[in-house]
Order: structure tokens, then C-alpha cells, then sequence
């Protein structure tokens, strides 16, 4: 039995008391980037001399060769642009997302406690914004941009999809945060030598995140086996093409990145996503979501086929979060 398995063991808490729970932990655990950040710190001063901003082995583009054999001074230059972009794409996901949520809320009856905990994951998102803009101020880079004019117009089907298939929007929540929480636990997990600004902003950053994917995980669980089976057909094909999507849009570097360090053409087609390595990771960021697919019985024969075709197929995890296995 998988970490999603949609039927609750004996003694499992249901949607309700879980929703009540992550409530309380909003509560009880919740981190304010002006309180929980001393951003003046002498210690979270940004040098451009640092190498602790030198992308680490777990960034696609950082393990490259030829990331690798550019000078100290460039590696550092780019290390702190993609810190401060992948913390503006981060911005953007959020600035979406609490806007989806409120548009969720909407439909929300009085008494349910979908409204209480779906507000306190709006407010840590809106910290979360604040964070990453305050992070990205102090490395100093302006021309810094998050999603890209295409990414934004693909986000457009954020809206319907809350009115129509609230189901596909959490979908798209879970294309969105799986990808960066995965990242980031590889950085914390790896204790990669990284900027001290940058390693507190990921540990408030995954602690929070930790609530808001088991609600899209739990809504998922409660919702997705009781749809119409046709509805449930396109959503069990739109699930890998959602994260696929989602992938690129969080985690590939933009067109202005690109041009700005002169990044051949070839290294971005084998960092995203054309070495093994590369791939592997791209199979591994979906490992928990997988187990969420097969647990509601969506890996039905066109949706593995579709899993396959995107090149993010793989093993299911057998609980959250589980560090990547490596087959023989």
C-alpha cells in the first residue's frame, strides 16, 4: 500500500480531521520573513565574490562540464542569477496560486474547514512572496525575470480550471511545488555549502510547503476517485502533462539567462533534459506524485503510456518524500 492509497487504513484520520490538523499546525509552526529572516544579519551579506553562490552537483546545469569549466567569477554571476530567478518563478507560482485559491473559496459552504486551512496556506503564500522579493532585492540582480510571456499565457487555464475541474487545478498546484520542494530537500538533504540567506529562505520554504502538497495530495485522495469515469480518464492523461509543463516553467532557466552567459545551445539540451543524469532527476522529482496517481487509480494503461512518452515515469514512492532509488 502506497503513501496515496486512497482507501484509509483502520484509525486513519479523514479529509476533515487531516484539514483541521494542518490547520493547527499553520498555526502552531508558521514562520514571518520579518521576524524569522535577520536579513541585516552580518552573515547574509551578498558578496559577488563568493563562491558559496557557485551552482551545486544537484542543479542540472551545475553538474554540466561546461558550467564547470567556465571561470570562478562567471560561475558565481550565474549561481546568484538562478538563485534570484528560481525565487522570481517561485514569486509568480505563489501570486497565481493565492489567486486561485481565493477563487476556490468562492464555492467553499459555511462549516466546512476547507476554508479555514485553504486561507491559512493563502496567508503563508503571501510570506512567501514577500520572502522571495526580499531575497532577490539583496542579491541585487534587476533584470531577474520569473515565467516567461508563454508560461504566463499556459497559466490562463488556472482560472476555468478552478470553476470547472477544481480537480485539475490542484493538479497544477502539485505540478507547481513538487518540482522546487524536491530541489530544495536535495540541497538541505546533501548539506550543500550554499549561502546562509538562500539556506534559511529553503528551510522556512520546505517546512510551510510540506502543508500545502499534502492538502493538494489529501484533496486529490478525497475527490479523484469518486469522479465520473470519463473525467477521471482526462485528468489521469492531463496529470503527467500538467507536471511535465509545470517542470519546465519551475525549474528550466529562462531565454534572458541564457543569452546573458552566452550558454550554448547543445548544454541546455543535455542539462534540460538530455544527459541520463538529467533524466533521472526529471523521473525523480515525480516519485511521490506517482504514488498519488496510483493510489486514486489513475495509472490506468493511457495515463503509464503518457507518463512514459514525457520521459517522467519511474517508481512510485513508498512514502513522502522518499530519497530517490537508483535501479541496478
Amino acid at each position: 500500500m502506497t503513501l496515496s492509497t486512497a482507501a484509509k487504513r483502520p484509525g486513519e484520520p479523514g479529509y476533515h480531521e487531516i484539514l483541521r490538523n494542518l490547520s493547527e499546525g499553520s498555526v502552531t509552526k508558521h514562520f514571518d520573513p520579518y521576524v524569522d529572516i535577520d536579513w541585516d544579519s552580518p552573515e547574509f551579506a551578498v558578496y559577488s565574490d563568493d563562491p558559496r553562490w557557485i551552482m551545486p552537483e544537484e542543479d542540472p546545469l551545475g553538474r554540466h562540464p561546461w558550467y564547470k569549466a567556465q571561470p570562478v567569477d562567471k560561475q558565481i554571476a550565474m549561481g546568484m542569477w538562478r538563485q534570484a530567478g528560481i525565487a522570481k518563478v517561485g514569486l509568480d507560482f505563489e501570486q497565481l496560486l493565492i489567486r486561485g485559491l481565493m477563487q476556490y473559496l468562492v464555492s467553499v459552504p459555511n462549516g466546512d474547514p476547507e476554508f479555514r486551512y485553504v486561507t491559512h496556506e493563502a496567508a503563508e503564500e503571501c510570506n512567501h512572496t514577500m520572502m522571495f522579493q526580499e531575497m532577490i532585492n539583496r542579491i541585487g540582480y534587476r533584470d531577474v525575470i520569473g515565467m516567461g510571456s508563454i508560461d504566463r499565457k499556459l497559466t490562463m487555464a488556472i482560472w476555468p480550471a478552478v470553476k470547472y475541474f477544481p480537480e485539475l487545478f490542484f493538479t497544477m498546484i502539485l505540478g507547481g511545488e513538487e518540482p522546487i520542494d524536491h530541489l530544495q530537500k536535495s540541497l538541505l538533504r546533501g548539506g550543500v555549502d550554499m549561502h546562509p540567506m538562500v539556506h534559511r529562505v529553503m528551510q522556512i520554504h520546505v517546512a510551510e510547503e510540506a502543508r500545502h502538497i499534502s492538502f493538494a495530495h489529501e484533496y486529490l485522495r478525497k475527490n479523484v476517485p469518486s469522479m465520473n469515469p470519463i473525467t477521471k480518464t482526462v485528468l489521469s492523461v492531463a496529470f503527467p502533462i500538467a507536471m511535465r509543463v509545470m517542470l519546465d516553467m519551475i525549474a528550466t532557466p529562462p531565454k534572458q539567462f541564457v543569452d546573458k552567459f552566452g550558454i550554448p545551445d547543445e548544454v541546455m539540451r543535455e542539462a534540460y533534459w538530455g544527459s541520463p543524469e538529467s533524466q533521472a532527476t526529471k523521473r525523480d522529482v515525480f516519485a511521490d506524485v506517482r504514488a498519488l496517481v496510483e493510489g486514486t487509480g489513475m495509472m490506468n494503461p493511457l495515463a503509464k503510456l503518457t507518463w512514459r512518452l514525457l520521459g517522467i515515469d519511474g517508481p512510485a514512492s513508498r512514502y513522502r518524500s522518499e530519497p530517490a532509488r537508483r535501479a541496478a
